[in-house]
């Protein structure tokens, strides 16, 4: 019996292949070179241009916008990683609209951003296909750096350390380097295993080996790391998930998003990835809004996506929140779940009205669920680390950590914002860093 939309229960299939491999196509098709030529006339070349001083990285955006305006997006591309050496990926899910694009003084004018996102990836992926890698190593320093997670953070922080001329040894529990940009990013949002490539790319600048399989507590410990090597840098992510604390939350059918995240980016056939007919979606950022609009994809009959606040308090963009909503996602803002329902098996979850300070209304409601995502935030798994400070590691300039020689940088520092840009800038400055600390 084929599935469809209607099929009771968690099953595979619910949608043909074509349209499956419709919905997770490309969200941004990139542009062609006179689709960029054309948006980067758009751009005024600001002298003290806010764009670039919104962006984390702190990339010259007017630069590279003129050299592809000029024929040269090689050139263009090169400036962007410079500052950014995952700039490819960034690209592709970098927040812009809050970022560098919300502060466009097009858009500030018009209310029409110069699409600055798109003109990145556009120099990138161009460089990319040559296979050319623009950057050379130095002459080797006799250094060794230990690199703990092979996340944006850690990539961002090794290849800064081989072009020192130090050599690198990075470490991941997956069985795949790419951190969050290899599992934790929905799958329309990088198609084609881009991630995978970026990673090969990066690792042309040589003098990086990567370990898969290996983490702090499981074939690696911080004193041997510091024992073997000049210096560590820990970009170990977030590995637990927040649980919603409510009767019911162990049965069946509540999973963990990131998990149901990752085994869609993982799987080899969409087709084969099973999802329910109702589906609900706990919380109220990007990495909630990613489960929502896939199971929606995914041919789910009904998603709802339940948040405790309100919906300008949600961590989501608004451009989030409105694709969700495009793809039929439900959004229910100021409820926080109460209980799980059902034999052994989730069948509905009942959730509890909240006022803006959080506070219980005494009117709840429930949902249908033969599935539901928890994407209540993450936490800091381990032992032996660091100081830590509000559950993570505590840092203090370019990611110092308590511990002489160690530093640390992405998710797992304390401070920033939790975004993939945020993590590439934190490693290449811990990086710059730790080389200024080796060559003292």
């Amino acid at each position: 019996m084929t599935s469809n939309a209607l099929t009771p229960g968690i099953v595979a299939g619910r949608l043909p292949a074509d349209q499956l491999s419709d919905n997770f196509s490309d969200l941004h098709p990139p542009l062609d070179g006179h689709e960029a030529l054309v948006a980067a006339d758009r751009c005024y070349f600001c002298h003290d241009a806010p764009c670039a001083t919104a962006c984390p990285t702190d990339i010259d955006i007017p630069l590279f916008i003129r050299q592809i305006a000029t024929g040269t997006p090689e050139a263009a591309a090169k400036t962007i990683l410079s500052q950014n050496i995952l700039g490819g990926m960034c690209a592709r899910v970098c927040p812009t609209e809050t970022l560098c694009e919300q502060v466009c003084v097009r858009e500030t004018a018009e209310g029409k951003p110069v699409e600055i996102g798109n003109l990145q990836r556009y120099a990138t992926d161009t460089l990319m296909a040559t296979g050319a890698h623009p950057f050379e190593r130095a002459a080797a320093t006799g250094k060794k750096i230990a690199v703990v997670g092979a996340g944006p953070a850690g990539l961002s922080c090794a290849h800064r350390l081989a072009m020192k001329g130090h050599d690198v040894s990075v470490y991941d529990a997956r069985p795949k380097p790419g951190g969050l940009n290899e599992y934790g990013i929905a799958s329309y949002k990088s198609v084609d295993g881009f991630a995978a490539k970026e990673v090969e790319w990066l690792l042309q600048i040589g003098g990086i080996t990567v370990e898969n399989g290996k983490s702090l507590g499981n074939g690696l410990s911080l004193d041997q790391l510091k024992a073997d090597h000049d210096a560590v840098f820990l970009a170990i992510g977030l590995a637990g998930v927040n649980a919603m604390r409510v009767e019911g939350e162990d049965k069946d059918g509540v999973l963990d998003a990131v998990d149901f995240i990752s085994d869609l980016r993982q799987a080899g056939d969409i087709a084969s990835v099973e999802i329910g007919r109702d589906v609900v979606v706990i919380g109220g950022g990007m990495t909630a809004v990613d489960a929502a609009v896939q199971a929606k994809l995914l041919g789910a009959l009904n998603v709802s996506l339940v948040y405790r606040r309100g919906r300008d308090r949600m961590n989501a963009s608004v451009f989030e929140q409105d694709l969700a909503a495009s793809k039929g996602v439900r959004i229910i803002t100021n409820a926080s779940p109460k209980s799980v329902i059902g034999n052994g098996a989730v069948r509905e979850i009942e959730f509890e009205y909240t006022d803006d300070d959080l506070k219980p209304t005494g009117q709840t409601f429930r949902l249908a669920a033969d599935q539901v995502f928890k994407a209540i935030g993450q936490t800091l798994g381990g032992s032996d680390l660091p100081d830590l400070e509000g559950g993570k590691i505590a840092v203090t300039g370019a990611g110092r950590t308590s511990i002489d020689g160690v530093w640390a940088g992405g998710d797992c520092a304390a401070g920033g914002e939790d975004l993939t840009v945020t993590a590439v800038a934190e490693g290449r400055d811990a990086a710059e860093d730790i080389h200024v600390a080796l060559s003292a």
